[in-house]
């Protein structure tokens, strides 16, 4: 055979099996979520229901990597940061243009973050306190940082400083901010992959390919692949499961961990288990006396450490998530930049009694703790520990409250200890900390903690823009907190997604995104 006959063969081989491979452009998934969205505006909204899936409609300047511990260019092609670490400078990106069609200008990007970053706009605009002001030089933006701050690439990146059209905002109905966004969510127009094109509230929600997307994939394909997302609203996990083994559904979400293993042994499903920020803990008053008046035990740091030793993590494990989750070794995740692991606290009933002969305790006590009435992983865990905890004299009461009423005495300071759950917003350890160990914030996850050389370590963290210097400080923070053991620690668990095998390309990434723009279906 003639050379270059074989050579085109080899060519032709070649072009079939890249073709074969490459993404395909066009048609409808429909995704299972446990629970409708709320909100559609980028700051006022409090809710993952709404955050997880907001950076499908709009865009922001920066944007998190899949793996949620870096910050990578987005609607700023670049940015740059002056030496004193004072002054911020990102390029927008040419050409982009809002899914109305209308360009995006610098003016759209002023007025977007001076909105995130002013007091009075919900509950995020804390993340951009740093800035002093927004500038415009041609077609960069110019932060002026009053301080410093390491976070703020971060911040960029997250939801709360999405870009939207100013006049198109500006036009809406009603005279304060909140009113226009109430009218503007409800038709929100963004930079993003994909546009609302209907909501019925409560049942489903249909996105479509925004035609004038500016991202392409490595090959200039026009992103997004897909040309309808919709989200069914289907609130039973037994019935959102059957929808998907039934064809109806081409992805479900919050799969329970109980029916990982049966999802995996079918094979036209792909059970993933997406790396998350969430960690599961039970939360302790440190308080010296309770709300009741009564004195507290768990002031005491050696009753506290204690309580940890005598906590079979993979116990609990096993019996809640059925061994997929992974024993806490951090008050955050392993997936939050960084993250120290710490050395643990094995179980071990011996080093528990020590400490609470130590602290005065070793003839046992009561305590209560409160979990949402109805919920199986919570009812779960007070009832391992009720056991757990029983050989130490310990007698655990457990508290069943509806969901208003437990979340209404928490924020209260009316509990003794509570199961909780908590995942990060922002690709940032800043987040967390502030939550779980900073007083001054919510009082340290209303447990009371303070911890003067903790806090100073903290403020110092905020304003080290040196990467290595600030894990260093991060790895004293949480060696501290372990240390004082100010909750119990627990486990870090995943998301657990499920799709048909022909889905491809979506991710959910640690801090709960869902991230659909480079989702296709290869059937």
């Amino acid at each position: 055979m003639d050379k270059f006959i074989k050579l085109a063969l080899v060519l032709a081989t070649l072009a079939l099996g890249f073709a074969a491979a490459a993404p395909k452009q066009g048609g409808k998934l429909v995704y299972g979520r446990y629970a409708d969205s709320l909100f559609l505006d980028p700051v006022l909204n409090d809710a993952n229901v709404d955050i997880w899936i907001l950076l499908n409609i709009y865009d922001t300047l920066l944007a998190p990597t899949l793996d949620g511990k870096g910050i990578k260019p987005n609607l700023a092609a670049r940015y740059s940061l002056s030496r004193d670490g004072k002054t911020m400078t990102l390029v927008l990106r040419q050409g982009v243009k809002f899914s109305d069609g209308t360009p995006l200008t610098p003016q759209d990007v002023k007025f977007s973050l001076d909105r995130a970053r002013d007091p009075n706009n919900g509950a995020w605009n804390s993340l951009l306190a740093s800035i002093d002001s927004v500038g415009i030089s041609g077609n960069n933006i110019v932060l002026t940082l009053k301080y410093p701050d390491p976070s703020l690439p971060a911040a960029l990146a997250t939801f709360n400083s999405a870009i939207m059209p100013q006049k198109q905002f500006m036009a809406m109905p009603g005279a304060t901010d909140a009113d226009k966004a109430k009218a503007f969510a409800e038709k929100p127009i963004g930079t993003g992959p994909f546009m609302l094109k209907e909501w019925k509230k409560g049942s489903s929600m249909t996105l479509v390919r925004n035609p004038y997307y500016w991202a392409k994939d490595e090959n200039g394909i026009q992103l997004p692949y897909l040309d309808e997302l919709r989200f069914e609203i289907v609130p039973d996990d037994n019935t959102r499961i059957l929808k998907l083994q039934s064809g109806e559904l081409d992805g479900a979400e919050f799969i329970p961990l109980s029916r990982v293993a049966e999802l995996k042994a079918n094979p036209n499903l792909n059970m993933v288990l997406f790396p998350s920020t969430e960690v599961d803990s039970v939360i302790m008053n440190n308080r010296p006396k309770l709300k009741d008046g009564s004195n507290n035990p768990l002031a005491d740091q050696k009753v506290r450490q204690a309580l940890n030793y005598a906590t079979d993590k993979d116990a609990i494990i096993k019996i809640v998530t059925f061994g997929l989750a992974k024993p806490s070794k951090s008050y955050m995740s392993s997936s939050t930049p960084l993250y120290a692991p710490q050395n643990g606290y094995p179980y071990s009933l011996e080093k528990a009694r020590a400490l609470l002969k130590q602290a005065g305790y070793d003839k046992g006590f009561e305590l209560s703790t409160m979990i949402v009435a109805g919920n199986a992983d919570q009812t779960a865990i007070a009832s391992a520990l009720q056991q757990m905890w029983a050989p130490l004299g310990i007698k655990l009461r457990i508290d069943q409250f509806d969901a208003a009423t437990n979340r209404a005495k928490y924020r209260a300071n009316d509990f003794q200890m509570r199961v909780s759950k908590w995942t990060d917003d922002i690709a940032d350890p800043s987040e967390i900390t502030s939550y779980f160990a900073i007083y001054k914030n919510v009082e340290s996850l209303h447990t009371g903690f303070q911890n003067k050389e903790l806090e100073d370590l903290f403020d110092q963290s905020q304003r080290e823009i040196s990467e290595v210097k600030r894990a260093v400080l991060y790895q004293k923070i949480q060696k501290i907190y372990w240390d004082q053991a100010p909750i119990l620690f627990l486990y870090e668990a995943p998301y657990p997604v499920a799709l048909q095998k022909y889905v491809k390309g979506f991710v959910q990434i640690p801090l709960g995104n869902n991230i659909f723009v480079n989702t296709y279906l290869d059937k």
